[in-house]
């Protein structure tokens, strides 16, 4: 029961994606919600309600909230997230997809695989920065941490 049902990305203030973040937020938002695991701990001695849960991201004031609700309604925890820690890894990210997407048009197998490889590795690399942003307010998986690097990078294309 500790995983997320539905999530909601509050991007009204932001530029429309292009059509290639677009679809990385549709396959991250589809693959998140069929698995991923997501526990709220106690904090400061205080129960928190039982998942599953609903997570609303956004950028207010230049951070990133996570404002998580039980799958009635109830809130469960809200956390806000400095973005500078993710500035630099959502920057290589952007840079390595623009150049996965380019390659993917003209490029030989052999180079886009190249490419595709650097490309994990940065993703990893942002999903572990979340993981240590979130220790404490919430524990993840490295496969729930990549798609929510996704979407973070989704928020951070506007913000």
């Amino acid at each position: 029961m500790s995983r997320i049902v539905e999530i909601d990305i509050d991007d009204s203030a932001l530029a429309p994606p292009t059509p290639e973040i677009e679809q990385e937020r549709r396959v991250a938002v589809f693959d998140l919600l069929e698995d991923n695991s997501f526990v709220v701990p106690a904090r400061d001695g205080r129960a928190v309600p039982e998942g599953p849960y609903r997570l609303h991201l956004a950028i207010r004031e230049r951070r990133l909230v996570f404002d998580v609700q039980t799958e009635g309604g109830e809130p469960a925890a809200e956390f806000h997230l400095a973005l500078g820690p993710f500035r630099q890894v959502v920057k290589d990210y952007f840079q390595i997809c623009e150049s996965y997407f380019d390659a993917v048009k003209k490029l030989p197998p052999s180079q886009i695989e190249a490419i595709d490889m650097a490309r994990r590795g940065i993703h990893n690399e942002g999903a572990r920065v979340l993981q240590e942003r979130l220790e404490g307010k919430a524990e993840v998986d490295t496969d729930t941490a990549r798609r929510l690097f996704t979407l973070i990078c989704v928020l951070h294309f506007g913000g």
